[in-house]
């Protein structure tokens, strides 16, 4: 039984150190050893181009959005605008309605999805109407700088390259603790995603802003979402997804909780199944770093939730082993403590918040899971308000 314990111990511990400490670090190690691999750009590479938004209920931002399209340097004649309305029930339609009309001689369609079932099918539904020769997608409360478009097609240099994202940048991020948060584990990401594009391929994108060709996208079932499911798709066919960061989109992280906590329990909805969605990702033989990179960067994390309460509960029955495993039991208990007081007292300290933040993540994933199992995972969701 103690053995059993301590292999439960050493392995959940594993997990939570690689996902959060190893992996990073090998990474710029690796990162080391290939650095004069430098992301390619060619600016001549200007295709057709439809940009995408996809909007439920947007009227706060939708007519801010449209302005900002507009503003895109990027030549008239080879880009169109296409606003997928996910059934949207406020004053998002007929303000889009009326910005086309205001604006005849831009390309802009709206496309009205008659039944709401979240942003994947209403992608899935537009794209069918789309005949360019690529696809941008952008959130409705994205604000995308006027290279962006001209950054995202420069990217694609070859026929390997089947998706392209860019960078993300937190407008915010000096707004409280909350949205600090968010902007430090974006920064930090957007580091790693660097290097596993010019090695090989990213492990995920991001919403805001990201793209592909339009003969290469893919229907995916509406409860999963392109960021974490296109660039394993595109690696899995022997392509590569990769990142331009000089391809920004602004946006701003939540600055209350709540705001958070919503949209990483839906980042988790479908979870379990991004453990491993493919077993194909095994074989590092034939997909080499990518299988390094998921396992790393996704599969480690998205077991942090069972990693924290089995190294938890394991180590609480190990305690009168030996000194060790009691040090150790104290100092979860302590990481707990800090971040509930935190949560109670609402205090300002930089490190007490990041250990709040970092609970709330893992226990947005238990609630994830809970949604899973019991059935209440959803392709919708509600947008937190103060991103908007």
């Amino acid at each position: 039984m103690v053995i059993l314990l301590k292999i439960l111990f050493y392995v959940s511990g594993f997990i939570i150190f690689w996902a959060m400490i190893g992996y990073p670090i090998s990474l710029r190690f690796i990162g080391f050893i290939y650095k004069n691999r430098k992301l390619v750009k060619d600016y001549s590479h200007q295709p057709t181009v439809t940009v995408m938004i996809v909007a439920h209920n947007e009227e706060k931002v939708i007519f801010d959005k449209m302005k900002n399209m507009l503003e895109l340097d990027y030549p008239k004649n080879k880009i169109e605008f296409l606003v997928s309305s996910d059934n949207s029930t406020d004053k998002t339609n007929q303000i889009v309605k009326d910005f086309i009309e205001n604006h005849r001689t831009e390309n802009i369609r709206l496309f009205e999805v008659n039944a709401r079932k979240g942003k994947t099918n209403a992608q899935n539904e537009a794209h069918k109407t789309v005949t360019t020769e690529y696809l941008v997608m952008t959130d409705a409360n994205s604000m995308m700088d006027k290279k962006a478009i001209l950054e995202l097609m420069a990217a694609f240099t070859s026929k390997e390259i089947a998706y392209v994202t860019g960078k993300l940048s937190i407008v915010n991020h000096n707004e409280n603790d909350i949205s600090s948060s968010e902007a430090s584990y974006w920064d930090s990401d957007l580091d790693t995603r660097e290097i596993e594009g010019s090695i090989q391929t990213i492990t995920a994108g991001n919403g805001a802003i990201y793209a592909c060709r339009t003969c290469d996208y893919y229907d995916f079932n509406p409860i999963q979402c392109h960021d974490s499911a296109m660039p394993p798709f595109y690696a899995l066919q022997g392509k590569r997804a990769i990142c331009n960061h000089d391809a920004v989109a602004y946006e701003k992280a939540g600055e209350v909780i709540e705001d958070e906590f919503g949209r990483k329990v839906r980042m988790n909805r479908i979870l379990l199944k991004h453990i491993l969605p493919d077993l194909r990702i095994l074989n590092v033989w034939k997909h080499k770093w990518f299988s390094y990179f998921y396992f790393g960067h996704r599969t480690c994390r998205y077991l942090l939730w069972s990693s924290h309460l089995i190294v938890f509960l394991s180590n609480a029955l190990l305690i009168s082993q030996s000194w060790f495993y009691a040090f150790t039991f104290i100092g979860q208990v302590l990481f707990y403590l800090l971040g509930t007081i935190r949560a109670i007292t609402n205090t300002n300290n930089k490190l007490l918040t990041l250990i709040y933040y970092y609970c709330v993540t893992i226990i947005a994933q238990w609630v994830g899971v809970y949604n899973i199992l019991t059935g209440n995972s959803k392709p919708f969701w509600e947008k937190a308000e103060s991103t908007r």
